[in-house]
């Protein structure tokens, strides 16, 4: 009697006949699985809300993935900072090579808390665990210091590099340093004023011209004009009693963004709610991680830098009076930025190099090495986030730094291949290659995309802004000052939006008390749904078009603000008013225009020229082999195998400070003179043998065949090379064979010694310029195609060999004097053509 037993009467035989197209199981299917998604998702939330308490609740917080310890502490400077000096330690099984160089972190303090660039394995410090290298970490403590500046900062950032070089003494090289965003124009400020500290500088999404931009994109130079200039960040100072609250900051990141930041990325992590639930905790740890800046510290750097923009132009000067000039700045400079980064665009992280320097020259005349990396696609925390960026480009970046240590002056573009994608995946150690292309400054102004009449609207905004800062000092600051409490300053800071969003979605709300145990429930019995579900097609269409709404809302903003910035800051009148008369110069100038400055360019080129025809074969090796590679079209790290085995092989003992000096030189004097440098290397080869030339240029040969065959050009440049090796050649090739005939006439006939060596050794001697002259001239006819089919060395070798086959005729023949006289004089020129013609089959 038990029909519901009938298995006629199954569910799987009547759900077809009530529900024959499957919309109301794919309907509740959906309503099960959003359900669950639900309550997976607030857990999510309240897990973070505490994660965020806990975070904040530490003394020391950050985010690093790796042990450490402190080496020093910035509160015990003479000039206290919050700063500390941290030593990463490796995980089990990483060795560390004491003798490669130090590699340190320095993270951004732009509202975050530290950690960052060592957030994971795929990070920057991981990446240089890998490859050996000792690494160590500056950090920031929530608070600051009393009385803290930026100056202090770059101070106590100066002190720690060089506690690093001291723990190093067993390596010359300086330590590599990676800075990041904020962190970066710091690095380059304290490079400026201590650069025999700094080894190759790193700066990742750093900006340092704050002006720059392409119409259209990078909002954010906008703010400090659309807010009237920096009085509105010394009131929220005010406010907070003095100190900054780094969640104001964190804010005006996410609204570059509102549909990443209200929708995107929670909706991203509701619909992987069953795997995305650890990486996004991980990210928000860091991401809610706020910090405080001093009131001080955030007024200097709007109005130096945001604002004024006075980094680049070298117009900032420190409280003792030092001029704080990037060209001072002796490392190589590495600048990594990414076309996708709404915060740092390419203009701003490459735009101080075009405000600095007037040309390529400029930059070579101060001795300075410049590369620069664009990344296609990755968003700002990409570049020193993503692990994808972090296993190939820092990975190459890492690797690849003593090339980059030595790599003579001037504007370099680098790309990463992938070994698949070219076609020597043989002469490629790793999975990718890093490429160096030289650049100028015209091919640079495509990617700064310079304009100067946005540089007098922005001259303008800098202006009203001091106007705006003092009318707001004079009249309302007093007011404030004498109202805000502490208390009142901390109660605010807690009642920040985005720290409200991490509370009341913790523990500490009692809505979540039963959360934990239903997200227990629902993943002990989960039922997703899957992909190809209607409803949840739907889901992911309504998603979509959501986001696609509110970036259009993000574009008509960006737009609006652009039109209303460019309208109000171009104004003449306004212009004019504030004391600018249209040009901007008045506020901002090239310092490379300063007649002080040419002259230093001048003497340096003169110190240059002294050099010419100064060294020996070290020197006139390595200027040979910079010409060389300086004809091919490009560059790789292949090419820094040939410079160490170049190294390796000139000098074994000298250091990568003596070496980098080495290159440097010798590129100097082939861009001043290149047609004297040339001239002059038989010069500096004066006195070597025929052996040590054949072995520079078997040398040579050797260190270019590291990566390859050379190009066309570049094997035409070997060839006059060769050619000017050759005239350094000893002027008596032949002396060696002319006492050859001696002694083979006095071996086979030894009773003939008293008279046959005596006539026999005057008459060659008139003979000897004819024996020399006709291996000379066929040397100069061979021309440079001969040289740079064969060694210098295998085209001298014949000649003695055919003198000595010469000396033999005349033994044979034994005429009178007279005769005698005669066919010497034949046969010293006869075998010296006949050695020419058999010369070719010998070798």
């Amino acid at each position: 009697m038990n029909f519901l037993a009938n298995p006629l009467l199954s569910s799987s035989t009547l759900t077809p006949l009530f529900d024959p197209f499957g919309f109301g199981r794919a309907a509740f299917d959906y309503w099960r699985d959003s359900v669950e998604r639900s309550v997976l998702y607030l857990d999510v939330m309240r897990e973070r809300g505490n994660q965020y308490l806990e975070h904040m609740e530490q003394t020391k917080p950050n985010v690093l993935g790796f042990d450490t310890e402190v080496l020093m502490d910035g509160r015990t400077l003479p000039r206290p900072t919050n700063y500390e000096l941290l030593r990463v330690l490796p995980h089990e099984g990483t060795e560390i090579d004491l003798q490669k160089r130090p590699f340190v972190v320095v993270d951004p303090r732009a509202g975050h808390g530290p950690g960052i660039g060592g957030f994971k394995p795929d990070s920057e410090l991981g990446v240089a665990l890998k490859a050996g290298h000792p690494c160590y970490f500056i950090g920031f403590l929530p608070f600051p210091e009393p009385g803290q500046t930026v100056e202090d900062v770059v101070e106590a950032e100066i002190a720690f590099l060089r506690h690093v070089i001291e723990l190093h003494p067993e390596t010359t090289e300086r330590p590599m340093v990676v800075g990041n965003c904020q962190a970066g124009w710091q690095l380059m400020m304290g490079a400026a004023l201590e650069p025999d500290v700094f080894g190759p500088i790193l700066i990742a999404g750093a900006p340092l011209s704050y002006w720059a931009g392409e119409h259209g994109k990078a909002p954010m130079r906008y703010t400090g004009g659309m807010s009237g200039g920096s009085w509105i960040t010394a009131l929220t100072s005010d406010i907070g009693g003095g100190l900054f609250d780094g969640a104001w900051l964190v804010q005006n990141f996410e609204r570059l963004n509102p549909a990443n930041t209200y929708w995107k990325k929670q909706y991203h992590l509701y619909d992987n709610i069953d795997t995305e639930a650890g990486r996004y905790l991980d990210f928000e740890r860091w991401w809610g991680g706020h910090v405080v800046l001093g009131g001080e510290e955030i007024q200097y750097i709007v109005d130096n830098l945001f604002v004024g923009n006075r980094l680049s132009t070298a117009q900032l000067v420190t409280q003792d009076g030092r001029r704080i000039d990037l060209r001072n700045v002796r490392s190589p400079v590495v600048v990594f930025c990414s076309k996708g980064d709404d915060i740092t665009p390419p203009p701003q992280a490459l735009g101080w190099i075009r405000d600095l320097y007037e040309d390529e020259d400029d930059l070579i005349a101060n001795e300075q090495t410049i590369v620069y990396c664009q990344h296609d696609t990755t968003g700002h925390l990409g570049i020193f986030v993503s692990g994808s960026v972090s296993r190939k480009e820092h990975t190459e970046f890492t690797a690849n730094m003593d090339y980059i240590d030595v790599m003579p002056p001037g504007l370099y573009e680098t790309t990463v291949t992938h070994v698949d994608d070219r076609n020597d995946p043989e002469l490629i150690e790793r999975d990718y290659l890093l490429e160096f292309t030289p650049r100028n400054f015209t091919e640079l102004d495509r990617d700064v995309m310079h304009k100067p009449e946005d540089d007098r609207r922005f001259a303008t905004v800098a202006r009203v802004s001091e106007i705006n800062l003092g009318m707001y000092r004079r009249f309302l600051q007093p007011w404030l000052k004498a109202t805000m409490t502490p208390e009142a300053a901390r109660w605010i800071r807690r009642m920040h939006p985005i720290r409200l969003g991490y509370k009341l979605l913790s523990d500490r709300n009692p809505l979540s008390v039963p959360l934990p145990v239903m997200a227990e429930a629902v993943r002990k019995n989960r039922h997703s749904v899957s992909q190809d579900n209607l409803f949840k097609s739907l889901e992911v269409m309504g998603s979509d078009q959501l986001v696609a709404s509110l970036n259009s809302m993000r574009d008509l903003r960006d737009a609006n603000t652009e039109k209303m910035f460019m309208d109000i800051y171009g104004q003449p009148f306004l212009q004019a008013a504030v004391g600018l008369h249209g040009d901007a110069h008045i506020h901002r100038r090239r310092p490379g225009a300063e007649p002080e400055h040419r002259r230093f360019v001048k003497q340096r080129q003169e110190e240059i020229r002294e050099k010419i025809a100064q060294g020996g074969a070290h020197e006139a090796v390595m200027r040979s082999l910079i010409y060389v590679l300086g004809g091919a079209p490009a560059t790789d790290e292949r090419n820094f195998k040939r410079l160490r085995a170049s190294r390796s092989e000139l000098e074994p003992g000298i250091k990568l400070s003596e070496f980098k000096r080495l290159v440097r030189e010798q590129f100097f004097i082939l861009k001043l003179d290149r047609e004297q440098a040339l001239n002059v290397l038989p010069e500096l080869l004066n006195g070597q043998s025929n052996a040590d030339i054949d072995g520079h240029v078997k040398q040579l040969e050797h260190v270019f065949a590291a990566s390859g065959e050379l190009s066309e050009r570049a094997a035409e440049r070997f060839a006059q090379i060769k050619t000017l090796f050759d005239k350094a050649r000893p002027a008596k090739p032949a002396a060696a064979p002319a006492k050859a005939p001696t002694k083979a006439i006095a071996k086979p006939k030894p009773a003939a010694k008293p008279t046959t060596p005596k006539p026999a050794t005057p008459k060659p001697v008139p003979t000897k310029p004819a024996l020399t002259k006709p291996s000379s001239e066929n040397a100069e006819a061979a021309g440079s195609d001969q040289l740079s089919k064969s060694a210098a060395s295998a085209a001298a070798t014949p000649a003695p060999k055919a003198a000595e086959r010469a000396p033999a005729k005349l033994q044979s023949v034994k005429p009178s004097a007279a005769a005698e006289k005669k066919a010497v004089s034949k046969s010293t020129t006869k075998p010296a053509s006949g050695a020419g013609k058999k010369t070719p089959p010998k070798r």
